[in-house]
């Protein structure tokens, strides 16, 4: 089977970036926006937008993106037979703290929608950075393979 996948490892890959640069956007974004909606007040119109607007970009970009990320990662891994090399475990290790970062960020989505704004703007503005500095790592894991 994988050996008929060969021939699609262009296609796949181009695929697995698209998918990839859906996940980050999201993923840089949604802090952003809870950053902001940490200033408005619980049962406000301007609350219930930015709660639309969080549940829509998790819910319809970033959740299916991750799992098409995953999902063609590890098709390209298994084509490529990189399971064994040290630079993909660092990057996994990467995703391991993006998928942590992915699922705080909807527990912290559920915190808003109760009415529970125990965050400060500042607090959303720093963690903003985390997946910047992983997607730092995970790139050059990819592209310099230093280990």
């Amino acid at each position: 089977m994988m050996t008929v996948l060969i021939d699609y490892w262009f296609w796949i890959k181009s695929f697995h970036l698209v998918c990839v640069i859906s996940w980050m956007a999201g993923l840089f974004y949604l802090p952003r926006l809870f950053a902001y909606h940490s200033k408005t007040t619980a049962g406000t119109e301007m609350h219930a937008t930015f709660l639309q607007m969080e549940d829509k970009l998790y819910r319809f970009i970033m959740q299916p993106a991750m799992i098409f990320s995953l999902t063609s990662g590890a098709t390209l891994a298994t084509i490529g037979d990189t399971w064994q090399m040290p630079w993909l475990h660092a990057k996994l290790l990467s995703i391991t703290f993006l998928l942590v970062f992915h699922f705080l960020l909807r527990s912290w989505y559920y915190d808003f929608k109760q009415g529970n704004f125990c965050r400060s703007e500042r607090f959303y503005r720093v963690v903003n950075e985390v997946p910047t500095i992983l997607l730092v790592i995970i790139v050059i894991c990819v592209v310099i393979k230093p280990f």
